[in-house]
Order: C-alpha cells, then sequence, then structure tokens
C-alpha cells in the first residue's frame, strides 16, 4: 500500500492502546481480548479472522453499553479494511468511530481515527476531505501533545498539494521535513519526504530523481520499516533501469531480493504466543511457508531469465549478418505498433465518454428526483392534511385521485433514485436475523387489495425444510419480492400467482433455497424476454398505457439478485404467464425472534411538546406545523442555520427539526455548532435525500434521526415520538 509505513507507525501507538499492561492478566471474553487476538491475525495476514475478533469486540462492547471500547472496535474495523485497500468500507467504520469519540476527551485512538479516514479518502482521490481530516487529526494530536505526528501530517498535506498539481507547495512541505533534525520517527518521515521529491522529478530529471531515491535509502536505513526499504530499492532499480545502468539496477533488484527474502523468514519463524492464539499461528506459518516455497521458485525463474538473457545476446550476434532482414522488420513492427497504439487511445477516449455520459446520466437523474421532492412533499401534505379536515364526500373522488398521483410520482421518484444507487456499487449487504415465512406473509398480506381487485388468488409455497430463523439482508429481500408480486399480481385478472421456496442445497450452518413468483397472467413476448430487465423497459407500448408503471422494478431486482449472489432467470409465454426465479445461500442461526406487536408509539409522547423547525421554505414550514399542532405539540419556526444556532443558545425546546439545505450554513453545520453547547436537546434532520447523502454521515454530525422528504405522516409522527421519548427514558 503506497503510505502503508505512516499507517503502521501511528496503529502501532493506537492499537497498544486496547490491550492492558504487558504483564497484566487479559480478561477473556472482553473488549481488550478480543482486539489483542484480531491484532495478532492481521499480524499474520488472517484478515478474515481478524474481521471475526474485531467484530467479537464490537458485539460485546454494544451489548455492554461500552462507549469508548465501542469506537475502538470500529476503529480496529475500519484499519483492517484499509490494509484490505476497501476503502469504502474503512470509511464507513471509521465514522461510526468518530460519531462517539466526539462526545469523550481527546486520545491517541481518536486522533488515529482522523488521521485514518484522510488517509482513506486520499487513497479515493478525495483530496478536500483528507484534507479536512488531516486538520482535525493535526488538532487532536496537539491536544493530547504527541508533536511527532504533526510532521507525518506535514507530509501528507505535501502529497495531497503534489496530487492537486501544486508542485512549489508539495516541494516547501517536503523539504521542511527534510531540513528538520533526524530524531525518533522523523527517520521514516524524511526518508517518504525524499522519495516523493523523486516522484516529483522522476518524467522531468530522472538523474535528480535517482540523487533524491539514494538519500531516502540512505536515511531508511537508520529505521526499522522494511516495507519502506523495499519501495525505494525497487523505485531505484526501476529507474536505473531506464537510464540504461543496468549493473546499478541488478545491484538494487539483489538488495530488494535480499531483504524481501529476509523478511518472509522473519515472518516464519516460530514465536512464543499464548495459548489461545497456538493454533492460529501455526495454520499461519503453513501459509507463510508456502509463500517462501513460491518465492524461492521465483527466484528460480529469474536465475533462468538471465541465462536466457545471456544467449539472446549470443544469438542476436548470430544474427547481425541479417541486419538488412532485420531493419525492415523493425519498420514493419514499427508502424503495427503505432496503429496498435492509436487504436488503443482511441478506444480509451470511448471507454472515458461513456464513463462521462453514464456518471452525467446518473447526477441528471438524481437531480431532476431530489428537486421534485420539495413541491411534491407540498403536495402530498397538503392533500393529507385536506383529507383529514373532514371534507365533503363529493370532494373525497378529487382528494383520493391526488393522493394516488402524488404517491405514484413518489414511487417513480424512488424508483430511480434506488436504481441510480444500486448501479453505482455503493450498496453494502447486511447480514442479520430475520424470519423467512413472516417476511413473506407480510409482503402477500400487504397486496389484498389489490389482489381482490384483480380477482387473483395468491398462494405462498415454503419448504418444512428451511430453517425458522435465516442471516441475510431481509431488506433488499423484501425489495425484490415487492417487485415481483406487484408485477405478477397486476398483469395478472382472475387468474393465480405463486410464491414458492424450497431447500436446494443443504448443509449444517448454511442452506441453498430456490425462489419462484409465478403467475397466470399476460406472459411477455419472446422477442422482448433479453431486454426485460433493462431500465425503462416493459413489454410493450400498449401494456405501459393500459398498466402503467416506470419501467424499473425489473432492472431493481436484477442487481439486487446479483448483490445477494444469484442470478435471476425467466421463463414466459404469451397469454400463459411468467415465472421468475432465482437462488440465494443463507447461512442458519439458532435464534428465536420475537414477533413485535401493537402500535410503535403512543400520542401522549406528543402531547404538549415544544418543537424547534428549522425551515427556510414556506410551503414546507406551512405543512410541517399543521402536521405537528394536529397531535397538540408547539411549534416555533426559524428560517435559515445561523439565526437557529443563536436561538438554541437562549431557549429551551424538546425537539429541533433541521432541514439540511438551508441558506448561509447549511442544517449540518448548523448541528454542528448547536452540539458544541448543548449536546442533549434532540435534532432530527429533514432531507430529501439524494445519492450523495446518506443516514450514517448526517448522524455523524450530531443529528439523532433522520426524516426523508415528501413525509410519509405515520413515519413523522413515529420518528419524533420515539426520539422524545428515549430521551425522556434516557434522562
Amino acid at each position: 500500500m503506497k503510505y502503508l509505513y505512516i499507517l503502521l507507525f501511528l496503529s502501532s501507538a493506537t492499537f497498544n492502546c486496547f490491550s492492558q499492561e504487558k504483564n497484566a492478566t487479559v480478561k477473556v471474553d472482553s473488549v481488550s481480548y478480543y482486539l489483542e487476538v484480531s491484532n495478532f491475525h492481521k499480524s499474520s495476514f488472517d484478515y478474515d479472522k481478524a474481521l471475526l475478533y474485531a467484530r467479537k469486540a464490537k458485539e460485546y462492547a454494544t451489548k455492554n453499553e461500552l462507549k469508548r471500547e465501542l469506537a475502538d472496535s470500529h476503529l480496529s474495523i475500519g484499519s483492517i479494511y484499509h490494509e484490505l485497500s476497501r476503502f469504502d468500507e474503512a470509511v464507513e467504520n471509521y465514522i461510526r468511530s468518530t460519531t462517539i469519540y466526539n462526545n469523550l476527551n481527546p486520545s491517541l485512538n481518536s486522533a488515529f481515527c482522523y488521521y485514518s479516514l484522510g488517509l482513506s479518502y486520499l487513497e479515493k482521490n478525495n483530496l478536500s476531505l483528507a484534507e479536512n481530516y488531516f486538520n482535525k487529526a493535526a488538532s487532536e494530536y496537539k491536544t493530547i501533545n504527541i508533536p511527532d505526528a504533526a510532521d507525518l501530517i506535514n507530509l501528507q498535506k505535501g502529497i495531497i498539494s503534489k496530487q492537486k498539481g501544486d508542485i512549489p507547495n508539495a516541494k516547501k512541505q517536503f523539504n521542511a521535513i527534510i531540513n528538520k533534525n533526524s530524531t525518533g520517527s522523523i527517520f521514516e518521515a524524511k526518508a517518504e519526504a525524499y522519495f516523493q521529491l523523486a516522484e516529483i522529478e522522476t518524467d522531468k530529471n530522472p538523474k535528480a530523481a535517482i540523487k533524491n531515491l539514494e538519500k531516502a535509502y540512505a536515511i531508511s536505513k537508520e529505521s526499522s520499516n522494511t516495507n519502506q526499504k523495499l519501495r525505494i530499492l525497487k523505485r531505484l532499480s526501476e529507474l536505473y533501469d531506464t537510464t540504461k545502468s543496468t549493473n546499478l539496477s541488478h545491484h538494487y533488484l539483489k538488495e530488494f531480493l535480499t531483504i524481501r527474502d529476509s523478511l518472509f523468514n522473519i515472518r516464519t519463524k516460530t514465536v512464543d504466543v499464548p495459548a489461545y492464539e497456538k493454533y492460529i499461528a501455526t495454520e499461519q506459518l503453513k501459509t507463510i511457508d508456502k509463500i517462501n516455497r513460491e518465492n524461492k521458485a521465483q527466484e528460480k525463474s529469474i536465475k533462468f531469465s538471465k541465462l536466457i538473457s545471456i544467449l539472446s545476446i549470443a544469438l542476436i550476434s548470430i544474427l547481425s549478418l541479417l541486419s538488412l532482414s532485420l531493419y525492415k522488420n523493425n519498420i514493419i513492427r514499427t508502424k503495427t505498433n503505432q496503429l496498435l497504439k492509436d487504436k488503443n487511445q482511441e478506444l480509451e477516449v470511448e471507454k472515458e465518454r461513456a464513463e462521462r455520459a453514464s456518471k452525467a446520466r446518473a447526477e441528471f437523474l438524481s437531480t431532476v428526483s431530489h428537486e421534485l421532492r420539495t413541491p411534491l412533499n407540498a403536495i402530498n401534505g397538503i392533500t393529507h392534511i385536506l383529507i383529514e379536515d373532514n371534507p365533503k364526500p363529493s370532494q373525497m373522488n378529487y382528494l383520493n385521485s391526488l393522493k394516488f398521483s402524488g404517491n405514484y410520482l413518489l414511487t417513480f421518484i424512488n424508483d430511480i433514485l434506488e436504481i441510480n444507487r444500486v448501479e453505482s456499487d455503493v450498496v453494502e449487504v447486511e447480514k442479520i436475523d430475520f424470519d423467512l415465512r413472516d417476511l413473506l406473509e407480510n409482503i402477500l398480506g400487504s397486496f389484498a387489495e389489490i389482489a381482490n381487485k384483480n380477482k387473483t388468488v395468491y398462494h405462498l409455497e415454503l419448504d418444512e425444510k428451511i430453517p425458522t430463523t435465516l442471516i441475510g439482508d431481509p431488506t433488499k429481500l423484501s425489495q425484490i419480492f415487492i417487485n415481483l408480486i406487484n408485477n405478477a399480481i397486476k398483469f395478472t385478472k382472475n387468474g393465480n400467482v405463486w410464491v414458492a421456496a424450497s431447500v436446494k442445497r443443504e448443509k449444517p450452518n448454511s442452506v441453498k433455497i430456490h425462489f419462484e413468483v409465478r403467475d397466470t397472467g399476460i406472459g411477455i413476448p419472446k422477442d422482448r424476454i433479453e431486454t426485460i430487465f433493462d431500465s425503462f423497459t416493459q413489454g410493450s407500448v400498449e401494456i405501459n398505457r393500459k398498466y402503467g408503471g416506470t419501467g424499473l422494478g425489473l432492472a431493481i431486482v436484477k442487481r439486487l439478485v446479483y448483490l445477494l449472489g444469484g442470478k435471476i432467470k425467466l421463463d414466459s409465454e404469451e397469454n400463459k404467464g411468467s415465472r421468475f426465479y432465482f437462488d440465494l445461500s443463507f447461512k442458519a442461526s439458532d435464534k428465536k425472534l420475537e414477533k413485535k406487536t401493537g402500535p410503535l408509539y403512543d400520542d401522549k409522547w406528543l402531547l404538549g411538546k415544544n418543537v424547534l423547525l428549522v425551515e427556510d421554505n414556506k410551503i414546507n414550514q406551512m405543512i410541517t406545523q399543521k402536521m405537528l399542532e394536529r397531535k397538540k405539540m408547539k411549534c416555533h419556526i426559524i428560517e435559515n442555520g445561523e439565526d437557529a444556532v443563536e436561538h438554541m443558545r437562549n431557549n429551551t425546546y424538546d425537539l429541533v427539526l433541521m432541514d439540511v439545505h438551508l441558506p448561509g450554513i447549511n442544517g449540518t453545520i448548523a448541528t454542528e455548532q448547536i452540539r458544541k453547547f448543548d449536546p442533549e436537546t434532540p435534532i432530527v434532520a429533514l432531507t430529501a435525500i439524494s445519492l450523495d447523502e446518506n443516514k450514517e454521515m448526517l448522524l455523524s454530525f450530531g443529528m439523532n434521526e433522520v426524516i426523508t422528504k415528501p413525509f410519509n405522516p405515520e413515519k413523522f409522527y413515529e420518528v419524533i415520538a420515539t426520539t422524545i421519548n428515549q430521551r425522556i427514558n434516557t434522562e
């Protein structure tokens, strides 16, 4: 990894904080115990087991309500994902960690967490966020008096300047580090600064680059960072090769191989480990032995290559008598290579153009659907208010039609956002316990009204061998079946719809299930089967006019099934029906789930509560105020973030509803400022969430919950009631 040595320098100090004193006895089944075992596996490159024990630490901290230990566990998980170059998952865990650290005193772990976020965003080439988190890390390290960290952070800022193209500023940062006295950890930072200067000079001045690399290598000998030495030696060998200095290139390549082999030999030595680690160490040694054998084979291959090179030189000397023929062949080869190079450049241009078009399409659809949510919130909100105001019977048909149109438009907007989201590869698959029978019965029950309207009978066929509780992602599975069952019932009148699940393969702790949704409806023409899973595609124009729909449901289903590890297939015959089927694997769970019944909240929780609404849109102000007052709550309105911050300094509320997009400072910054002097008052975000927003990001600024626009009235009241009640119970 490009800057791994810096991460290792700080993590060595940080993860020692997870452990007890060196000679103390570690309590089994504790956060410290699990994190020690996780760090052992990570040092042995067994990342699967490292993640397993880090997650056990997280579960233990969550169960016992240990806030700092929970933050440490997320930090440990994030660092493992970072070493695996899975930077999106690393960022998610780091943000979860900082959300907790923000409410605790500054520490080495919290500073390292900000530093790690900076490194992750630097790898993702998000330079502005990387710089922001490096600044936060610098502030934390200064507070806890760790002066050595300043040089490493300044080094990262220099790398950011280099990435931005600000070469003068980058050189200034690197030279400042080089000119410092070589003490402590500055050896590694100084060597890296020379390495980065060499990277800047590589193209324009290879000799100057080599000179800087020689200095970097000389300094790296004073440190124990073997990975850094290997990077420098490899780059020296490559640059000397480009300058035709073959002997020097081979010299540094030989040093590289010597240190690398030495590193593998050290890793294969038997170490004295605690009893609970010995089995793990044995397995790791087997893996490293295998790597060592491959290394020796590679060394033999290099020697064989050298022999081949010598023979090739002799052969070329003999064939020099045919120089005229070779000259002609070289001309032909040069022309061919140029032709291939031109074609490759054309392909690169077309690829970039296609990627830009795809990105522009996603951004356009996201922006349009996001902007439509504000007026749609007004339509749905006013419709809800009018229906509750006991309208005349003659007006109900119009209001119900308006409500149906608003809900249809909302479904269409949500489908657009969902297809963009699943196609952007930012979706995370959950692994939680759920009851498959309850899930399918609830989904089918929600379609009872439309099934009765179409005079359609639906059947649920479940294999008795399916375990009661499975481990998987019930949310995405629900999305799949809602779309498939909705299509089956919508296109089937006076017929039958079957939803079936059967065991295809069974193992001791897992099961592979075959799912089917089939119907006796209108079917799909053969010429449309190949394209039916494409976005905005339906069976025909006539079907779209008669039955409606967005044409996005099956595209979403196909992508979600793929994310869950399956592949959806289709059999269909026109006027006889369709059959959609796919296979998914699940782990079985012994846990018995309790079914929740009764209301999620009580209206009494809302009576007389005092709410501050921060919203700049007049229509949204009116709708939200009306909805609050219907539950006998008091509402005070402020139109911008600056005034909201000042108002909260001198006033007390039971809850704040904070719009995210405000004139001046936005809702997230306003919340962050309020949290500096008021950490208790619940703050709920109001937002039409777009592709670049997510709930975790909003909560990281200090918000307690998120309500999306347009409001679902029941969900709106439920979130407000449970958030207020949770604070009361906590107090």
